[in-house]
């Protein structure tokens, strides 16, 4: 399988790369292990000390919970594979504290979730928690572990999703000229005729759509052995820490299954 990036945008969080010379089978099975399987932070228990707000603990519990946490692979461990046997540790764990301070009348951000590792901390600081009005008070404690998206969606480290890799066939003459400045990037000129660019149309979401674009001037077919594959972190981790961690993963399921294999 060759590997190679048509699209990274940091600021986005988004990345997209282009698996030539493989099949719907591995493709798929690097965006489910991307999805489900590579752990990332979240709240998992919070110990309410103080809670007058008009929002129920369960809600605002849930609310914490899914809110992305940036996430240090190298430091933490899941807590079944951890050293405590996943009775709680600084490995494996960590605390998050919201100060007795907190009063309204305000809005409680994510940002004043306090972390004990300055690592691990909310991806979007502004992210709203809960309104507190005059003279209402919320005082927690939150413990954030590593956990895979199969358990839960919070632990999900984002969107991950694929197509085929579009293979353009020009049946005839696209006449609209105002595809040129709808879509730029797709759509631009060749001397006197409007052509697209096979590279920008692989990186964009038109595929399906430009057969009715052009008035049947343009057909896309599907290459059957070559796959774009689109990667969009909710910001725990990097795009290429996810597809990374994935292929580890991959690897380490693959030489597991070999194991027991031989085994038999």
């Amino acid at each position: 399988m060759e590997i190679s990036v048509l699209d990274y945008d940091k600021k986005a969080n988004r990345l997209v790369v282009a698996l030539r010379n493989t099949d719907t089978s591995v493709v798929n099975a690097i965006r489910r292990i991307a999805t489900d399987e590579v752990p990332v932070m979240a709240v998992e228990d919070v110990e309410f000390r103080k809670n007058s707000s008009a929002i129920y603990d369960e809600m605002i519990a849930h609310r914490l919970g899914l809110v992305p946490l940036k996430t240090d692979l190298e430091s933490y461990s899941l807590p079944d594979k951890c050293k405590c046997g996943g009775a709680g540790c600084a490995r494996c764990q960590v605390k998050m504290t919201l100060a007795a301070n907190v009063q309204g009348p305000c809005t409680v951000y994510a940002e004043e979730l306090k972390s004990k590792d300055p690592k691990i901390k909310p991806v979007f600081g502004k992210m709203p928690i809960v309104s507190l009005l005059k003279g209402q008070k919320l005082e927690i404690e939150a413990t954030a572990v590593l956990g895979k998206g199969r358990e839960h969606a919070k632990w999900s480290p984002g969107l991950v999703h694929y197509k085929h890799y579009p293979d353009v066939k020009e049946t005839g003459e696209i006449k609209d000229t105002s595809l040129v400045d709808r879509f730029p990037k797709v759509f631009e000129l060749k001397g006197k005729k409007i052509g697209i660019n096979e590279l920008e149309l692989a990186k964009s979401n038109m595929t399906d759509s430009i057969d009715e674009l052009t008035g049947g001037a343009v057909r896309v077919e599907d290459r059957e052995k070559d796959f774009v594959m689109f990667v969009e972190s909710w910001g725990q981790l990097e795009c290429k820490e996810i597809l990374e961690s994935a292929a580890e993963i991959f690897g380490e399921k693959l030489e597991s299954f070999q194991e027991e294999l031989g085994k038999k």
